[in-house]
């Protein structure tokens, strides 16, 4: 199997969508961070001393997606049309869980973007609450859907 991002001579590469056709393609990613009860009660009470940790998480998923071609390498730089975002409180197990959905009309996917985005929303949450809770697990940073695109659909 060739790998997309190795040319002939074994080099890396950005590979050349020029020939692909513009479709609407869309990612949606998601992921959970656990914390402490103590953790789990600044947020949801408001009281973190760096403030207000979800809609800060929201702001960084979303910065997180744009600039994601800045830090992966082969990553293309695009023209996103659309990024959401929602946070999950699972209050039994002290977590939130961050969705990401970023949606494009382009010649390649948006999976990376979606996935950035929840990694950085998440890593946020974890910048304002490790005086709290050092202790806190990021986990199951995973792609749950992606749309368009020459290998189609996937959902998890």
């Amino acid at each position: 199997m060739q790998l997309t991002h190795l040319d002939e001579k074994n080099h890396p590469t950005m590979v050349d969508v020029s020939q692909k056709e513009q479709t609407t393609r869309e990612a949606v990613a998601s992921g959970v961070i656990r914390v402490s009860s103590e953790a789990y009660k600044a947020v949801k009470e408001n009281s973190a001393k760096k403030g207000p940790v979800l809609q800060t998480a929201v702001i960084a998923s979303i910065m997180g997606a744009k600039e994601t071609s800045r830090l992966i390498p082969m990553c293309h730089p695009l023209l996103l049309s659309s990024i959401k975002t929602d946070i999950e409180e699972l209050e039994e197990s002290c977590a939130f869980k961050l969705w990401v959905k970023v949606k494009l009309n382009g010649q390649t996917g948006v999976e990376m973007e979606a996935m950035m985005g929840v990694s950085v929303g998440l890593l946020t949450i974890y910048d304002m609450l490790k005086a709290i809770d050092k202790g806190m697990v990021i986990e199951n940073i995973q792609l749950e859907s992606k749309m368009g695109g020459k290998n189609g659909d996937f959902r998890r």
